[in-house]
């Protein structure tokens, strides 16, 4: 039942759509060549992007294209995962099929699409989803729930002007949107470059220039490494002789600054192991237990910590301590393998690492651990994890094994400390731009948010 009020009908989204359909439940083997299938990732607010699909056979294609018949002018809504982004399909696109994630919406003549489009994307909307949601490993909506989605439909001049308002004022708010996501981008390949530069010499002055400038002698990169080794040594404890440490992966090898030598991870730290699968949770009165959204990029996020039961028998191989790097070794997730941290400093209460983190201890030399954090970081590591990563049954990994071979480059003590310093100062800036361009887009979200619902707010008698 409608009620009318002020010309405006408060309804159901079934009652004002002419077809509520969703994609395949069981899509087609992927193909080579053919029609693109479409998912939730290809559906982004206001527009659909073609930059990642599979491709499904004709015959496939018809089927599918059977039930849901897309045409310009319907509206695509993503119901599954990220539930609530729409679009308007465009006239000249090319065919496409899709996915369960995705619902198709004909708008009935009495209502516009783009009106149609707006108002899902408004606060009222997105909350009747997000509270009738339903699902475990992902949430999503079901057609008869969609269908009873509260709308409002005012006359048809009514909305005309609501839709020309809406994209008067969502014009100049994504142009500043777009300003503010070209800034993330530059400080992303600033942030690259000084890293960059700081790994290959670049960033501030060589110890072996500044020290023939000043005409004195330094220890080089070499000296410096044999002391590491010489430390490694002296503290080795483990069963049966010393063990020599593995050499760098040789075909990483390239030119080095004058003063400055390569290394293998496995000669600068002085034990590896993997971490604990004691079982762990919120609720547990135990050490910390640290895990992977612990693990940033270069240093430790302990917003969201678990811990492990009390009779936890926590020894010295599993506890973290300064100068600790822990990697990320297996993920569902390519980009997540490798990432790593270094505990920079004694952690202010007892702390364990899980299985799928291997731990590698850091030689406490002079500054070794800081520039480890910073050489981690680069894309040149970034590239080489990637391309030395495994695959089995959808799980990429990186071994204990590889991980020791990554080659580090060591430059003269004195030249570390004042690299990372240099860093240091720049991704501060960096942070700070950063964290002033997030809020400059979460108040134009909140901004767009109050807009669509001003917009969408039923008169009142």
């Amino acid at each position: 039942m409608t009620v009318q009020v002020n010309e405006w009908r408060q309804t159901s989204l079934r009652e004002v759509v002419s077809k509520l359909v969703d994609g395949s439940h069981n899509p087609p083997s992927k193909q080579e060549h053919g029609f693109p299938m479409l998912s939730a990732r290809n559906v982004e607010v206001g527009r659909i992007v073609f930059d990642s699909y599979r491709y499904i056979e004709e015959a496939a294609f018809k089927q599918e294209n059977n039930r849901t018949r897309i045409t310009p002018g319907d509206v695509l809504l993503t119901i599954v995962g990220t539930i609530g982004r729409t679009a308007v399909v465009p006239a000249g696109l090319a065919p496409f099929a899709l996915q369960r994630s995705v619902a198709v919406l004909s708008p009935r003549p009495e209502l516009l699409s783009k009106f149609l489009c707006y108002q899902l994307q408004s606060p009222a909307v997105q909350r009747y989803f997000e509270e009738n949601a339903r699902g475990t490993a992902q949430k999503g909506i079901y057609l008869k729930t969609l269908g009873m989605t509260p709308v409002v439909l005012p006359p048809v001049a009514t909305q005309v002007a609501v839709v020309a308002e809406l994209e008067k004022q969502f014009s100049r708010l994504d142009e500043a949107v777009a300003n503010l996501q070209r800034v993330k981008a530059n400080l992303k390949r600033y942030r690259a470059s000084v890293l960059k530069a700081a790994v290959e010499g670049r960033l501030v002055e060589t110890e072996a220039t500044q020290a023939r400038r000043q005409g004195r002698i330094y220890e080089t990169g070499g000296q410096f490494l044999q002391r590491i080794l010489e430390e490694r040594r002296a503290k080795w404890a483990g069963k049966g002789r010393y063990k020599e440490p593995v050499e760098a992966d040789a075909a990483c090898l390239g030119v080095l600054p004058e003063g400055w030598v390569t290394a293998s991870l496995d000669m600068i730290s002085t034990d590896s192991g993997y971490g604990t699968s004691q079982k762990c949770g919120y609720e547990n009165d135990g050490p910390a237990v640290l895990r992977i959204p612990n693990v940033q990029h270069g240093i430790l996020d302990l917003q969201d910590l678990k811990f492990a039961p009390s009779e936890f028998n926590l020894g010295q191989s599993d506890a973290v301590s300064s100068g600790d790097l822990l990697i990320i070794r297996t993920n569902g997730s390519k980009s997540l393998i490798g990432r790593a941290a270094v505990v920079m400093a004694g952690p202010q209460r007892i702390m364990s690492f899980a299985s799928y983190l291997i731990r590698f201890r850091l030689s406490s030399a002079d500054c070794i651990p800081a520039w480890v954090s910073v050489v981690w970081q680069t894309s040149q590591m970034r590239e080489w994890i990637e391309a030395h990563a495994a695959t089995s049954a959808g799980q990429h990994n990186v071994s204990m094994t590889v991980l020791a071979k990554a080659v580090i480059p060591i430059p003269p003590a004195a030249e570390q400390t004042r690299i990372v310093a240099e860093v240091d100062r720049h991704l501060s800036t960096i942070r700070e731009v950063e964290a002033e361009v997030g809020a400059n887009l979460q108040r134009a979200q909140a901004l767009r948010q109050a807009t669509l619902a001003k917009a969408f707010a039923q008169p009142t008698q």
